[in-house]
């Protein structure tokens, strides 16, 4: 990975040709002001921002991308910045999620198309991170991921209260009558009190994390605050490094290896980090060729010791994180006990581990010892089982140790609409060892994968002190969210999957030391409601959505389009006369 000065920059393709259009191509840059020689071969950098007013999570990359202009500009490189699809998971509906595959090929082909030889990616908001990268690793230029950070911590009548992790928390307590909506309104106003995304280990930091731990970020970028200067200095940073990764011709599939992905599966495990992150992974793993299965995910993480204190498994928020030591001094208690891979090669030219071997720890509140860990062997946990024959996840740091093993009776919700309608009806048949089932809610059934999957446990339930229960479904839920809650489950119910066939009454047990969910029904029964058994209509028979539909895959795969699985490639213009 030695600079070669000499070499020709894809760039040079548009840029270099003196002819007609060569003329064409400079000359209407050059109505920005842009000097001559900015197009001599010097590397051509797209700054992709997921910038909007939409995306409140992002609503500061103008300033990060003016940052990321000045490190280009610094290492004599040419940068343009350009918008792609902005994934805000607060104000899209149904779901961001049905976006992402969307917002991957827009970055993909934006980048194919474009005379662009590096590129930094401006992520923040859940689903842009995943989305970036995809779209990166599909078009398999140079490139650097820059997250938006998230914000300073929540604050309300002297209390720290976490994004998202209180929401759910006030929210139940309003439904309850144990807060005014006074009081709720006054705690909106003090969660969300500067730029940046989730300050709990929400999916947004969980990405953020796992963009550092693959290698594809520089170390630093899953914590720092968004308000915090040293967040644009990490962008301006980048800004500098991606024009050598151009040089050097450094892509992403350089860096995202059958190591780096095992590294960020247990780093996952190690930070309590979103089951939203497994779905992503699994995707992003599949644009670049590599074999990543759910398997791989129980296998690498069940051991793994949860080391964060942090919402929603714990007590502390983002910004402590970062003033402990952040995800370097994870990765280093991970790395002193042979659980990584010491030599993946990360963007800034060196392995992991030259990276955080002496990184420090401020604060062992935080971030517990290995030895002494804030909750032992609470990696993601993967179930089979005859409900889930493909698979569903648990997140056991975020449960309640009383129902890892746990037999009840199903009471069953159809659909989204039906659980809204039905879990506070005064006489819905339900009592604390039940176990909520939701189906029709997956990839293709809702469609997106809505974060539906973390259910309101009963209004009648949550006045006699309840608050948790084992919840079931084919969705996702949030990554602020917690509780006992069963993910993912595979093959979903719109799909024809078991979970359709549950009825009312039935028993389940969850075993999650044994990975098992179990739907008590013999294969007698099952065949015949099978039988009897009719898939919902589609949602959408044209646009975007239909195409959706018609081409996701199930959850265990990642959720991603079956025609953008596989590697691509690298982009190779064509000739333009």
């Amino acid at each position: 990975m030695d600079q070669d000065p000499k070499k020709t920059m894809r760039s040079q393709a548009w840029f270099g040709r003196q002819d007609k259009m060569g003329f064409y191509y400079r000359s209407f840059l050059k109505n920005s002001g842009i000097p001559h020689d900015q197009f001599d071969g010097r590397p051509v950098i797209g700054i992709c921002n997921t910038w909007s007013e939409l995306t409140p999570c992002n609503a500061h990359f103008r300033t990060i991308a003016e940052h990321v202009r000045y490190g280009v500009l610094d290492a004599g490189g040419f940068p343009l910045e350009f918008p792609v699809s902005s994934l805000g998971e607060v104000t899209m509906r149904p779901t961001a999620m049905l976006f992402r595959n969307l917002a991957s090929m827009d970055v993909e082909e934006a980048i194919r198309a474009h005379p662009l030889d590096g590129v930094v990616l401006l992520m923040g908001c859940d689903k842009t991170t995943p989305a970036l990268l995809m779209g990166a690793a599909s078009a398999d230029l140079p490139a650097i991921g820059v997250s938006g950070g998230p914000q300073l911590r929540g604050v309300y009548r002297g209390e720290i209260i976490g994004s998202g992790t209180n929401i759910i928390s006030m929210s139940e307590q309003l439904r309850a009558g144990e807060i005014t909506l006074e009081e709720f309104h006054e705690a909106e106003a003090g969660m969300n009190r500067s730029a940046g995304s989730c300050m709990t280990m929400g999916t947004a930091s969980t990405m953020a994390s796992m963009v550092e731990a693959l290698g594809l970020g520089l170390p630093g970028n899953a914590a720092i605050p968004a308000a915090d200067a040293r967040r644009n200095l990490l962008a301006r940073m980048s800004g500098r490094r991606i024009v050598e990764l151009a040089r050097q011709d450094v892509k992403p599939s350089d860096i995202l290896t059958r190591q780096a992905f095992e590294n960020a599966i247990r780093t996952l495990a190690a930070i309590g980090g979103s089951t939203n992150a497994v779905v992503h992974l699994l995707a992003l793993a599949g644009r670049v060729g590599i074999d990543l299965t759910l398997d791989d995910f129980d296998r690498l993480g069940r051991d793994i010791h949860c080391l964060v204190d942090l919402m929603p498994s714990g007590r502390f928020l983002m910004e402590d994180f970062y003033y402990a030591g952040g995800l370097p001094a994870v990765l280093r208690a991970l790395g002193e006990r042979g659980l990584l891979h010491k030599d993946a090669m990360t963007v800034n030219g060196q392995t992991l581990w030259e990276n955080v071997g002496e990184a420090p720890c401020w604060n062992r509140e935080v971030i517990t010892p290995f030895e002494a860990p804030f909750k032992p062997e609470s990696g993601m946990a993967i179930l089979t089982g005859n409900l889930a024959p493909d698979g569903a996840v648990i997140k056991p740091s975020a449960a309640s140790p009383e129902l890892m093993r746990h037999t009840g009776r199903a009471v069953v919700f159809e659909s989204v609409e039906e659980m809204h309608h039905a879990v506070d009806d005064e006489d819905l048949d339900i009592d604390a060892s039940c176990v909520m089932v939701l189906k029709n809610c997956g990839p293709k059934g809702y469609p997106g994968m809505a974060e539906v999957g973390n259910m309101p446990l009963p209004a009648k339930l949550l006045r006699q002190g309840v608050r948790d229960m084992i919840r079931i479904s084919d969705a996702r839920m949030s990554g602020t969210a917690y509780g006992t809650v069963v993910l993912h489950v595979a093959p979903e119910a719109t799909a024809g999957g078991p979970l359709a066939l549950v009825r009312n009454g039935d028993m389940i047990t969850l075993d999650v030391p044994a990975r098992s969910l179990h739907l008590h029904v013999d294969d007698a029964e099952l065949a015949a409601r099978r039988a009897a058994w009719t898939p919902p209509e589609p949602h959408a028979t044209r646009g975007y959505a239909r195409l959706y539909i018609d081409h996701v895959l199930q959850a265990d795969r990642g959720a991603d389009f079956d025609f953008l699985v596989g590697r691509s490639g690298s982009p190779v213009p064509r000739d333009n006369h």
